[in-house]
């Protein structure tokens, strides 16, 4: 894995050390990116992909991962001629912290002033990168994995119980908490201030939700002028994309045949299975814009062979089974000589695409009825005796249930944790170990530090956080580098999320019509079909294939029988999911099954206890 690493406070086995982190997270060789090591502080990276670099120089250590983008016009001919890590320590002498209003792009960034003993380290905006830390004993550890950060020995390797449980709950790890105890993961547009040997952590960027004037056609000139440049910055001739059939890799793919103009190669991943597959869309978008149509249909062998890829890839248990398909996509760029490759994650979060917003509005109408009415009426009627299971009361009373829930923890009522008790799930001395309230308070933290009251608004910032950062880019960001191509986001250029950010909130969603704008502001350049087709997603169909396909069963058998091992699931809990995914319920249960299965194989590939 590409990254950087480091750490500054007195340490005598210098040079071991360093060679040490270079090497922690699978790595066979450290690339030949300058590695820099006194009894005072380290600094490394590894960069085989070129996006990762350091520099030394006026007393200040440098470190950074990602591409970056220079507002600052001497900092942007600085980072042309010598890197980006020269450009920051340049910024950072002449504005300190302030010169981070000055980046844009993907970065994860380490700033050491050796001779003060302080130092700075902060994430981009929409979390592209990471970067891990942790502060014990005088010592300020970094890196781009969490597995780099543990690997110094001030650090403790010891697993959180915490993190295993926001695993099973998020199926993924959410930052700040990471796998390890006292290792930690800084959130989107956050940094970290070491100073007279305290660690404080603030924002140097929050979303600016204040509404922008509502006139259609300015907007519209803006937003296709934005996405134009989106496209255009990050295009090279060793740049094909994503195709899915999706609003969003559908756009990317028309706004970079138009900055070609020229048909451009698309990647586009199927399945053989009913109500999975879209590549009807796919093809409706690639002979729209006369791309070089790429296809490849999924097969349950492609799983078994991707599930050790994805547990060596990833430097903590990922379980968003989506990445097969994403690795097998990049991988047959690569296999045909692409380099790089867009995509268009992201749309959903900051334009208004997720089906939930619409659906949650529909709850939100609830409590703008009177009091009265509610309180007097509905809820009595919603909750009779004898009645309230049965239709249509049954449907009133889940509906009144749900609406009286606030948001965001309305989203989790189908949670796997939330719908089974926990004690039938997980064994006693786990249960004791955890504070299963820590997950639903992330969610509330996020959604409440929205610069915003509108609960629209704040969906989408828990989305940037929660379903981007820590699990789409996450996703795409480590399968794309496992398959040794790199990825770009136009969405996500900083400049279009903080257009989208501020449009007003009907132009979002429009009563129950999603990314109302979006679809207006592009209906000359997409199809349509592709506009008018409902939510799908690049999802997986594990739960039926695993009935279907034997290695794939037995794959999942024999991970299943070694996690119960652990101690931390009840293995009738174990036992239970996994009669019903191969019963009735083969999708439904086939998420937990993979979450489950994921973390095992992670665990194992890794020598973790």
């Amino acid at each position: 894995m590409d990254g950087i690493f480091g750490w500054l406070g007195e340490h005598g086995a210098y040079q071991e050390l360093i060679r040490h982190m270079a090497l922690a997270d699978g790595a066979t060789t450290a690339a030949p990116a300058p590695v820099h090591s006194t009894p005072q502080f380290g600094l490394g990276a590894v960069s085989r992909s070129g996006k990762a670099d350091t520099c030394v120089e006026n007393g200040l250590a440098v470190g950074v991962m990602g591409r970056p983008r220079f507002v600052d016009a001497a900092l942007a001919q600085i980072d042309e001629e010598r890197g980006p890590a020269a450009a920051i320590a340049h910024g950072w002498a002449r504005h300190g912290e302030h010169s981070l209003s000055h980046i844009e792009g993907s970065f994860a960034l380490a700033v050491l002033d050796i001779a003060s003993r302080t130092a700075c380290l902060a994430l981009d905006r929409v979390g592209a990168e990471r970067l891990c830390y942790a502060h014990r004993h005088g010592q300020l550890v970094f890196g781009s994995s969490a597995r780099k950060v543990a690997a110094h020995p001030d650090v403790n390797r010891s697993i959180d119980p915490q993190a295993i449980y926001d695993y099973l709950y998020f199926h993924t790890i959410p930052a700040p908490r990471s796998l390890y105890q006292g290792v930690r993961k800084l959130l989107p547009g956050q940094l970290a201030i070491l100073k007279n040997g305290r660690l404080e952590t603030r924002f140097y960027w929050r979303a600016d939700y204040t509404p922008a004037d509502a006139d259609f056609a300015a907007r519209r000139a803006e937003f296709r002028a934005l996405l134009d440049q989106s496209v255009r910055a990050v295009d090279t001739p060793e740049t094909a994309a994503f195709l899915s059939g999706g609003t969003d890799s559908s756009t990317v793919v028309g706004a970079l045949s138009a900055a070609r103009g020229g048909p451009v190669d698309t990647f586009s991943i199927g399945f053989d299975a009913e109500g999975y597959d879209e590549m009807a869309y796919a093809r409706c978008a690639a002979g729209r814009f006369a791309s070089r149509a790429h296809e490849y249909y999924l097969k349950p062998e492609d799983i078994v062979s991707t599930i050790p890829v994805i547990a060596r890839s990833y430097d903590e248990p990922f379980g968003n089974n989506s990445a097969v398909p994403t690795y097998v996509c990049a991988r047959a760029a690569r296999d045909a000589g692409f380099e790089r490759m867009l995509a268009g994650d992201g749309g959903d979060e900051i334009f208004g695409g997720n089906a939930r917003y619409a659906k949650q509005g529909l709850f939100e109408l609830y409590g703008r009825l009177p009091l009265l009415l509610r309180r007097g009426l509905v809820e009595p009627l919603a909750h009779l005796p004898g009645l309230s299971r049965r239709f249509p009361l049954a449907k009133l009373r889940s509906y009144v249930d749900q609406a009286n829930t606030g948001l965001p923890l309305r989203m989790e009522s189908y949670n796997f944790l939330h719908r089974t008790p926990l004690d039938e799930i997980f064994e006693r001395d786990f249960i004791h170990a955890v504070d299963p309230s820590t997950a639903d308070a992330a969610l509330v933290e996020t959604y409440t530090r929205t610069a915003s009251d509108h609960y629209l608004n704040r969906m989408m910032h828990l989305d940037l956080k929660f379903t981007l950062a820590d699990n789409d880019l996450r996703k795409v960001g480590t399968m794309t580098e496992a398959a040794g191509i790199e990825v770009h986001y136009p969405l996500l250029d900083d400049r279009m999320v903080a257009f989208a950010n501020r449009l007003p909130v009907d132009y979002k969603v429009r009563g129950q019509m999603l990314r109302w704008f979006f679809k207006e502001a592009l209906s000359d350049l997409l199809p349509a079909e592709i506009i008018n087709k409902s939510k799908h997603g690049f999802g997986l169909p594990f739960g039926v294939w695993a009935n279907q396909h034997a290695p794939l069963g037995e794959m999942v058998g024999d991970s299943l029988s070694d996690f119960k091992k652990r101690g931390w699931m009840r293995p009738a809990y174990l036992d239970h999911m996994l009669a019903m995914q191969r019963g009735p319920h083969a999708s439904y249960y086939g998420v937990m099954i993979w979450v489950t299965m994921m973390l095992e194989r992670w665990l194992a590939a890794n020598g973790a206890a």
